[in-house]
């Protein structure tokens, strides 16, 4: 009877176990929860006018790039835009953002095509890819700052990225504007 009962002690210490590791890794509470960001477009100051200063950098904050996200494993919808400042830094803005929370989801430029359905989802991380950081927020307007070493020629597209299940949620083609 003795060790039937150290049997069953360890099968229920393995299943507490195992719970918690399922619960941190899907962390499903996330499913219903919504991270809502309201980001206004980043400001700086202007170059100084002179010789020296093209008049688009006075002109303030113009768009080089957009896309409409569309949907992969989630529903994602809004618009993402990269977005060159007065000072010449660039953001990456994604505008009215809707898709569902989920664990470790970041933004990455990349240079693979977007493409529509399942063929899409896990197509990011075959080539080139840059991370912007964790996505800030699942519903709203949020930005990421571009590192000035990034050559956007060398990116055509957006993904908010799964990186626990590797798996993209949703993506946009980047069209110069």
């Amino acid at each position: 009877m003795n060790k039937r009962r150290s049997v069953l002690a360890a099968a229920l210490v393995a299943a507490v176990v195992l719970v918690g590791a399922g619960l941190y890794w899907f962390q499903p509470w996330k499913i219903w929860t919504d991270q809502k960001v309201s980001e206004a477009l980043p400001t700086v100051a202007a170059p100084p006018a002179g010789p020296a200063s093209s008049p688009s950098a006075a002109a303030g904050p113009r768009t080089v790039a957009e896309g409409g996200l569309i949907s992969h494993e989630h529903t994602t919808t809004g618009k993402a835009r990269i977005v060159e400042l007065p000072d010449g830094s660039r953001t990456l803005r994604l505008e009215n953002l809707d898709t569902s929370n989920g664990p470790d989801l970041r933004v990455w430029l990349t240079d693979a095509p977007v493409k529509e359905g399942v063929a899409g989802w896990r197509v990011f991380d075959d080539g080139k890819h840059v991370s912007l950081g964790k996505l800030k927020g699942n519903k709203g307007d949020q930005n990421y700052p571009i590192p000035a070493d990034v050559r956007l020629a060398d990116y055509t597209s957006v993904t908010i990225w799964c990186d626990r299940f590797d798996v993209s949620f949703g993506a946009a083609e980047l069209g110069r504007a």
